[in-house]
């Protein structure tokens, strides 16, 4: 669509010709300057009009200038200066040329016409002034270095006829504002001038041109160069990008991808990524390299759908020698440019065939290889080239490559650091849990743990460990924090569970020592000598095969769910506790009846909450999982974690431990009460060994008849009534238990030659497995346990 403009448009002598040579606009200016009306040209060669030969084709390149002589149409020869600007397809018309010449008419500016004393005639800036139709007046010869014409030959022309070019028809519509308002307008445009082989950018400053008496008569142009800012800001926008989208991640190729990404094409056609694998060097990349040099392809990115100018793909490994931009660039330490102009990009090329191949077939004028380091650490190395874009790196390219790049390997290498530090707490983790669980008469479990995806391995662990009398512990627990402190932390606290349960202590006063345990652990984890900020939750539960009851206490740790045969999960209440490190508060056990086949789920809080999530809803969709469980507690576990957490990673670690009870049945455990009188020991070791026959355990009649004597005759020379004896046994193992009322605990020590006594439980500990007292509510039980199978040799 024209614009219309209110002014005389005839000023200037307007014609178009196309592509073929033909005149498809004519104007009333070029009527005036010729005579000929539209009808009798339009449509018609232009070459009609030229007085003599015609040419032998159009001009050439975007612009043309000269004095050809042309017919008039009373027949006579005009000679007549012309500007033609060559005009590319554009608003659904067809390219051609666009041919103006001022007509005579317009005269040199009187001394006094306020548009000839607006223009600063010497000043650097480039100025033109144009009168109150747009046309031009005057300009300064700073403005015509610009156009590369001189102003007689341009006077009398509107800016979009000197610039024929789209920017110069937005530039001339801001003039018009300029006019009609009176108030100043900036403008910014990039494109090519006259004097220039390629487009600049600019800064159009246009202000009114005003008489004595405050009158509009023009406007007055002021251009000013910006390239050099404008592409400042381009450089820190590029700069300010990297900072935002390079490192949105702790993964060392998705780091490595974002720096080639934001690199293409705002700084190069085709970027690769190459980084040093740590291994080669000790685990720990060198801060200085000699060539030959081996690299693993991180990333590469092309202006040109999937790449084609790469020779390799991510994650194939190459050995770069020495005259390669990869090993020279690493080698030095700084960056290295090479381009087909300056004639060092050949010597490059010549150590590999297939790219230089590649170089050939894309046209690859430019490269640039700047080394990746960080922290004094050399990581790799990113090559930049070009071969659409036809400039060369400059100097400016060099610092702009070398500020991305920098950034970008500070991310490369905290992800690089990520990655080690969380192998090694995966490693650290996998070594302090349990690889499997062992298998009791107790219970039946399964388990499972999955690592945070970004926030790292965490402290979360879980155990079950075997207790004396066929019972069995359960803990699950979570060490505040991630990263390698805190799997140490956990590796401390479940060691020193371990610990505890080996004594046999009450859940609740388990939790006191582990308290004490973590609050000792804060004080050494404080580096200028104040407390750290160690802290956990737990959860301890004993089961009893036999009573089939399990005591539970937890501080600070979700409670677990119950599923009882027949029946829908429920939450145990139980009393929560404080964490642990909190220090002097009390922890409170409680005890619940489980009937066989109940399935305990025992979790950390990962599991159940999320930020999409609280932990109420997350027990929701628990209950729900458990309430399809199956015979397999794998199989329910594997539901469990489907139904709670996303398919993209979990972001906090989860411990999941379930376990199924089983009880043991009546036959299989024996009791009796014992009389405080020595001599009724003997009936009592008839009674035990009548028991064993029954049970198919006449082979270790004798053995378990020597150690209920020392257990039964020990309890009645020292301990307090009532005395009560219990045998229980399962398939490979016999437990004779000795309880009463007395909470002093035995000590086993060696006998001297001449001594009566001291040797029942030495005797007691060569004969058995393993030998141990536990306190209980009423004093304490001395537990000893037969292996009913030869161990193999």
């Amino acid at each position: 669509m024209s614009r219309v403009y209110p002014f005389d448009d005839a000023a200037t002598a307007r014609a178009v010709i196309d592509d073929e040579g033909t005149l498809v606009e004519w104007n009333e200016g070029a009527r005036r300057l010729l005579g000929h009306p539209p009808d009798d040209v339009l449509g018609r060669p232009a070459a009609r009009l030229l007085a003599g030969e015609y040419p032998p084709a159009l001009p050439t390149g975007a612009r043309w200038e000269g004095t050809v002589g042309l017919r008039h149409r009373d027949g006579r020869t005009v000679p007549v200066w012309l500007l033609a600007h060559r005009r590319p397809p554009h608003d659904g018309h067809g390219g051609g040329w666009l041919v103006v010449t001022p007509l005579p008419a317009a005269e040199p500016p009187a001394e006094d016409d306020p548009l000839a004393a607006a223009g600063l005639l010497q000043s650097p800036c480039a100025i033109a002034v144009y009168d109150a139709q747009l046309r031009l007046r005057r300009m300064n010869e700073a403005m015509t270095q610009v156009i590369g014409l001189p102003e007689e030959r341009l006077r009398g022309l509107r800016l979009a006829e000197i610039g024929g070019r789209p920017q110069t028809d937005d530039l001339e519509q801001g003039m018009l504002q300029v006019l009609t308002t009176g108030r100043p307008l900036d403008v910014q445009t990039s494109m090519r001038t006259g004097g220039e082989d390629r487009a600049h950018a600019w800064l159009a400053r246009m202000a009114p041109v005003k008489d004595a008496r405050g009158r509009v008569r023009g406007v007055c142009l002021a251009a000013h160069d910006i390239t050099d800012s404008h592409r400042a800001r381009q450089r820190l926008q590029l700069v300010n990008e990297a900072s935002v989208r390079v490192g949105s991640t702790l993964d060392v190729t998705r780091t490595a991808q974002e720096l080639a990404d934001v690199c293409v094409p705002a700084l190069a056609d085709f970027v690769t990524i190459d980084l040093l694998d740590p291994q080669e060097y000790g685990g720990e990349p060198p801060a200085r390299l000699s060539a030959p040099v081996s690299l693993r392809r991180a990333a590469h990115q092309s202006v040109l759908d999937g790449v084609p100018e790469a020779v390799m793909e991510p994650g194939q490994t190459e050995v770069y020698p020495a005259g390669s931009p990869q090993a020279d660039s690493l080698t030095a330490g700084h960056t290295i440019t090479a381009s087909v102009a300056a004639g060092d990009l050949q010597q490059w090329l010549t150590w590999n065939r297939a790219r230089g191949e590649q170089v050939r077939r894309f046209g690859i004028h430019s490269s640039m290889s700047v080394p990746i380091q960080a922290r004094g650490l050399t990581l790799g190395v990113a090559v930049f080239t070009r071969h659409r874009r036809a400039d060369p790196f400059t100097a400016d390219d060099r610092l702009l490559a070398e500020e991305i790049t920098t950034r970008a390997a500070v991310c490369i290498d905290n992800a690089r650091r990520y990655s080690r530090e969380r192998e090694t707490a995966l490693a650290l983790q996998r070594s302090l849990l349990p690889r499997t669980l062992p298998r009791t008469a107790a219970l039946e479990a399964s388990s499972r743990y999955l690592p945070a995806a970004r926030a790292g391995v965490g402290g979360d662990w879980f155990d079950v460990i075997p207790l004396s009398g066929m019972r069995v512990a359960m803990v699950v627990g979570d060490v505040v924090g991630h990263g390698v402190e805190a799997s140490a932390t956990m590796g401390r606290l479940r060691t020193a569970v371990r610990t505890l349960a080996d004594i046999d202590l009450a859940p609740d006063e388990l939790l006191t020592h582990l308290d004490d345990l973590v609050v000792r652990l804060s004080e050494e984890s404080g580096g200028d000598g104040s407390p750290g900020e160690v802290g956990a939750t737990c959860l301890y539960a004993v089961y009893d095969p036999v009573s089939r009851r399990c005591t539970l206490a937890r501080a600070g740790h979700p409670p677990p769910v119950l599923l009882r045969p027949g029946g829908r999960p429920q939450l145990l209440d139980l009393p929560a506790g404080p964490p642990l490190g909190l220090g002097g508060l009390p922890f409170e056990s409680a005890e619940v009846a489980l009937p066989e086949g109940t399935v305990l789920a025992l979790y950390t809080d990962g599991l159940v909450m999320s930020r999409e999530r609280d932990g109420d809803a997350g027990r929701e969709l628990l209950y729900e999982a458990l309430a399809g469980h199956t015979h397999s507690l794998d199989v329910t576990c594997d539901r469990v974690l489907h139904a709670l957490l996303p398919p993209g990673g979990v972001p906090d670690d989860v411990a999941l431990l379930l376990a199924r009870t089983q009880g043991l049945p009546a036959s299989q455990v024996a009791t009796w009460d014992i009389p405080a009188d020595p001599a009724l020991v003997a009936p009592i070791r008839k009674q035990v060994v009548e028991q064993l026959g029954p049970w198919g355990l006449s082979e270790a009649a004798f053995t378990a008849e020597l150690v209920v004597s020392e257990l039964v005759t020990n309890a009645i020379r020292y301990g307090s009534h009532p005395i009560r004896l219990r045998l229980i046994h399962d398939a490979a193992t016999l437990i004779v238990e000795v309880s009463d009322t007395s909470h002093t605990a035995p000590h086993l020590r060696r006998a001297k030659t001449f001594d009566e006594g001291g040797r029942g439980l030495l005797l007691v500990a060569q004969l058995t497995q393993r030998w141990g007292s536990r306190h209980t509510p009423e004093g304490k039980t001395i537990w000893a346990e037969l292996s009913l199978f030869e161990e193999d040799e």
